[in-house]
């Protein structure tokens, strides 16, 4: 029986980092769907009892906790995945926050210029995509706090897998992101997740074909 749960909607969104994490640590969780329909026609109690009125709902047996971030956070605790130490904590924090500045650019993109600004957003990739190239850059080992892994690293990846969907050569100029990229993708149980039918037939985002 999974002792995990993550309620969202039918789409990766904020929730696929969670199970990139969740699937290379060798840990089930169940999936509840939430149609945008219900949710936006107010037929989910979901959102009443959500905190903050929003999505993801993360379960851990009884414990419940909402905000993707926080979720992720939690994670990387449970799973030994935030660095060695404070300095390597707080390395790891401020990556996951520039992916989270990097994923609302994308949100804000995706929502309202996704038919009619992408080459735009493409041609400004790089200076969205520099900072982390420079990050693997100063701290070796493949991952972005070094040779270990943490929770920012899975962050990291799902947003670069879901802008090489619409921009399939947009890491040919940072060679230390496209390497993390296969290496992250190499790991036996994230691919042989990301394999799976259920990860393959789930959307990236609502406009995802």
């Amino acid at each position: 029986m999974a002792q995990y749960t993550i309620t969202y909607f039918p789409v990766q969104g904020r929730t696929e980092p969670m199970r990139l994490l969740l699937a290379d640590q060798g840990a089930q969780w169940k999936d509840e769907v939430v149609q945008f329909a219900d949710w936006m026609g107010g037929k989910s109690e979901l959102k009443k009892e959500a905190m903050f009125g929003q999505m993801p709902k993360f379960q851990d047996g009884d414990f419940v906790i909402y905000q993707s971030n926080a979720i992720l956070r939690y994670l990387g605790r449970k799973f030994g995945l935030y660095g060695k130490n404070d300095k390597e904590a707080a390395l790891i924090d401020m990556v996951n926050d520039g992916v989270e500045d990097f994923r609302v650019k994308c949100g804000r993109f995706i929502q309202t210029e996704y038919e009619t600004g992408k080459d735009k957003y493409i041609a400004d990739l790089p200076n969205q995509l520099r900072p982390f190239e420079r990050i693997l850059s100063e701290h070796p080992g493949g991952f972005v706090a070094g040779s270990q892994i943490s929770f920012a690293d899975y962050n990291l990846l799902h947003v670069l897998q879901m802008h090489l969907k619409f921009g399939p050569g947009c890491l040919n100029d940072f060679p230390l992101l496209k390497a993390f990229v296969a290496k992250m993708g190499a790991r036996p149980k994230l691919k042989a997740y990301q394999e799976t039918d259920a990860c393959k037939k789930r959307p990236a985002h609502p406009k995802d074909k």
